[in-house]
């Protein structure tokens, strides 16, 4: 893992045969694209899931360029390492750029620390643990006591709720990473994938900036910055020149002790990087989602929102059930919406941990900006903070919209919105 790549050319018409071999139900979420509803992969809500032994067949025109991945949307399965990056290419696009490299970051603890179902299980039965300590019903009026977003900690001090064993770069772990070979003075386009289950990356190549061009598949105006954090469910494309040397690729998991996933950038011989290196460029220039503007043809249309929707992110039972406006999913109250409208979500966390809200069948433009802001189909809501996202209802269908910590997900982080006549 992470599984073979997929790339398709934008218009392509994509044929996927779903082969389950796993002794349990599963399905494929194809993470970003705006499909057609039966196609989304959600089972409950878009499809049945499909039992061991079974197939099912996927079939779309991929409508955008862009980053994406898939992977199962079935309990945890997606920590356990079933998923893969979705390339499509744009072909009127003339990048500025000799090589392109896809980097998949991934937590691992599967075979190694507690597997996912366990983690989930002492979840459900525990809820969040401190310093080993469970938390029971600590409530405190919905906040979980984690910790406030900082410049030095824009996530908050509490950031998940699992401690892995190893951070993987494409699948490899820190001590035999894997190699990306070039020379000197080429510009290469890293697509990053977070394909983490609980972990927030921040992200750096050692001696190099790094030229934001895309995120979640759409076009940004090019900004220079030392690192980022991607949260999970979020993908940047960004362009660096190369040195001369052997430079570390670090993925440090945001406000955790855990070791951070590593890789290496070779274009002449010389010394591996040690393994421990900290490149000075996690500590340099953050990308904020306020120094990103969307190119011309990434832009929303300006528009007045006709509906303006709230989403409240909570915690209850001492992390036992994560909530949405109250409810977990199943006892939830869709949010409806009606075909054409533009609508704006003003997601309100009122919790202490972070959630990567994800909107599955739609992109959607960071509020602010008269509706011309960046877009995104995932996008980080740091402790007690409100982000408002406009997005234009053009996808008629019952979509998922959760939190990508798919802990917080499979405890009740997710709801519908819903189209409605």
């Amino acid at each position: 893992m992470p599984g073979p790549q997929i790339r398709v050319t934008a218009g392509d018409e994509l044929r996927v045969r779903l082969l389950n071999d796993l002794p349990a139900p599963t399905s494929v979420h194809w993470h970003g694209l705006a499909l057609r509803n039966d196609l989304d992969g959600v089972p409950g809500l878009t499809q049945d899931p499909v039992a061991g032994g079974g197939t099912f067949d996927y079939a779309f025109v991929a409508p955008h360029p862009g980053t994406y991945w898939f992977h199962p949307h079935v309990g945890v399965q997606l920590d356990t390492g079933p998923q893969a990056a979705l390339i499509v290419d744009d072909p009127h696009e003339q990048g500025d750029y000799d090589e392109e490299v896809v980097l998949v970051l991934d937590d691992w603890t599967d075979g190694w620390g507690d597997s996912p179902d366990t983690i989930l299980a002492r979840m459900r039965r525990e809820g969040m643990v401190m310093s080993g300590q469970a938390m029971g019903g600590m409530d405190m009026g919905g906040m979980d006591m984690g910790g406030m977003s900082t410049a030095d900690q824009p996530l908050g001090a509490d950031t998940g709720d699992v401690a892995y064993p190893t951070h993987l770069i494409n699948g490899r772990m820190p001590a035999a990473p894997v190699t990306i070979t070039s020379t000197p003075g080429r510009r290469i386009r890293f697509r990053i994938i977070n394909a983490g289950a609980d972990t927030a990356y921040r992200f750096a190549i050692g001696g190099h900036r790094l030229t934001v061009t895309h995120t979640d598949g759409f076009g940004v105006r090019p900004v220079e910055v030392d690192t980022l954090i991607i949260g999970m469910g979020e993908r940047y494309d960004v362009v660096v020149t190369a040195g001369d040397g052997a430079f570390p690729i670090v993925a440090v998991p945001e406000g955790k002790d855990d070791p951070a996933g590593r890789a290496v950038l070779r274009t002449t011989s010389g010394t591996t990087p040690d393994p421990q290196t900290r490149p000075s460029e996690l500590d340099g220039k953050l990308l904020t989602y306020g120094d990103l503007a969307p190119t011309q043809d990434a832009a929303l249309a300006p528009r007045e929102p006709d509906r303006t929707l709230m989403l409240d992110l909570q915690m209850a039972d001492g992390g036992r059930r994560w909530l949405l406006n109250g409810a977990a999913f199943g006892e939830h109250e869709p949010l409806e919406i009606r075909d054409g409208e533009r609508v704006r979500l003003k997601l309100r966390n009122q919790s202490m941990m972070f959630h990567p809200m994800h909107l599955h069948g739609h992109t959607f433009a960071v509020a602010g900006r008269s509706g011309t802001g960046t877009r995104k189909d995932t996008i980080n809501v740091a402790p007690m903070q409100t982000v408002s996202v406009d997005l234009q209802a053009d996808n008629p269908g019952q979509w998922a919209l959760h939190c990508h910590n798919i802990y917080h997900a499979e405890l009740g982080m997710m709801s519908v919105v819903s189209y409605v006549a």
